[in-house]
């Protein structure tokens, strides 16, 4: 099979869950003999950009002409049997879709957030949920400056939310939706069911994977108030003033809250803040963990680094809501906790902490689950055959079959989290 592959690659200053999920699509699908090409852009560029180009950049967010040219005539010259859609801001626009349909090549599109109908992407505001632009015309996110806290930043992503909503449905014969969960709420965004099929993202095998009980707790991503930092933060700070966990909390990451976070930790025996691990660094923190910390306040799509853990038999500590509650069975695979709560999650840090035996099993049904779910070899079979049925789709060759659900991708709902005094 002949993919090309679009993406706006995300700025390397940050650590990016969808750069690492196209990279590794990418080498999955050319390791299994297809061929791909990428057609990309990268944020990093911008800063090279003259004064006047920058300034011109809000105005091809909603649509860039100059892509579409050029990438409908690489499909002419190139003829790929499918168009694999990831992110396309701010450099490529939706325009990348106008190109699949003037060359008349099939494309799909993995939602990685909820761009389709929230201008952040994240249904979230000031630390709350937040679905006021949801089924109606994006103007809230205006109003309260949801992108970067800027009205201005805001407006050309409202646009293109306005103006290219019916392109991205009628434009795209399969969308990827990462996780159950998500396309739950996709689907009461208003967005065609029989287009929306459930295709988890899949973690390599790291080959190393824990031996002991570990050595620390871990945090691993962005450094953002969605990834719940802030919680964490409170919630450790009660745990310390009540003896702590006998591990140390380590923090890897980068973002926006780097410098509230370094502060936090400077001077601490109890916590560590050891900057952005590069992904050799990532494999190791992980499988020397307790435990994997993932407390996020908006509700994750997938949650990479869950599986990641999962991948090195290690359970995870995660917010019951979103794509948690699907990854991750409470007491078997790792603990849930109520989300926003910093009591519970102190109350499930104590706990993965307190048991070794329990942690241990845990730890390794994880790793039975990744096996089942989320390996290389399960991830290329339902990439292949999104791409398949898109083909189909176009080629008039039947009808679009039925999304794919909960029990054909092999998911599992988790339990929700235990009934003990202060998580409910």
């Amino acid at each position: 099979m002949h993919v090309l592959v679009v993406h706006n690659r995300y700025a390397s200053a940050q650590p990016s869950g969808e750069n690492k999920v196209v990279d590794r699509e990418v080498t999955l699908l050319r390791g299994a003999g297809h061929r791909v090409e990428v057609f990309e852009r990268r944020s990093d560029d911008i800063a090279a950009r003259s004064l006047a180009g920058k300034a011109a950049l809000p105005l091809l967010v909603p649509w860039n002409p100059g892509v579409r040219s050029e990438l409908a005539a690489r499909l002419r010259a190139e003829r790929p049997d499918v168009v694999h859609v990831h992110n396309v801001f701010p450099l490529l626009s939706p325009s990348v879709l106008a190109a699949c349909a003037d060359v008349g090549v099939p494309a799909v599109a993995t939602l990685h957030n909820y761009n389709q109908f929230c201008a952040p992407g994240t249904l979230q505001r000031d630390g709350r949920p937040c679905t006021e632009c949801v089924g109606a015309a994006p103007l809230p996110a205006v109003r309260h400056g949801c992108y970067r806290n800027s009205r201005l930043a805001t407006v050309p992503l409202a646009v293109s939310l306005s103006v290219n909503r019916r392109r991205w449905w009628s434009g795209v014969e399969r969308f990827f939706c990462i996780s159950a969960a998500q396309r739950e709420v996709l689907v009461g965004a208003g967005m065609p069911p029989e287009r929306l099929a459930v295709k988890h993202n899949f973690v390599p095998d790291p080959g190393a994977r824990r031996t002991g009980g570990g050595e620390h707790l871990l945090f691993l991503g962005r450094l953002a108030e969605a990834k719940g930092l802030r919680l964490l933060m409170a919630a450790w700070d009660a745990l310390a003033a009540d003896g702590g966990v006998g591990v140390p909390l380590v923090i890897a990451g980068a973002g926006p809250l780097e410098r509230e976070v370094a502060a936090w930790a400077a001077d601490r025996d109890d916590v560590r803040y050891v900057g952005l691990y590069d992904e050799q660094e990532c494999r190791r923190a992980i499988a020397r963990s307790v435990a994997v910390v993932a407390p996020s306040t908006w509700l994750e799509t997938f949650g990479l680094v869950v599986v990641e853990a999962m991948a090195a038999g290690v359970p995870t500590v995660a917010a019951a809501h979103g794509a948690f509650v699907e990854l991750i069975e409470d007491g078997v695979t790792g603990l849930l906790h109520r989300p926003g709560d910093a009591g519970a999650l102190a109350s499930r840090l104590r706990r993965i902490t307190a048991a070794p035996a329990r942690n241990r099993a845990m730890g390794q049904a994880a790793r039975r689950r990744y096996e089942r779910d989320f390996s290389p070899a399960v991830g290329l079979e339902r990439l292949v055959d999104g791409y398949r049925t898109a083909i189909a789709v176009r080629s008039g060759g039947g009808d679009v079959p039925p999304p794919v659900g909960d029990e054909s991708t092999g998911s599992r709902r988790g339990s929700p989290p235990e009934r003990d005094g202060d998580v409910r």
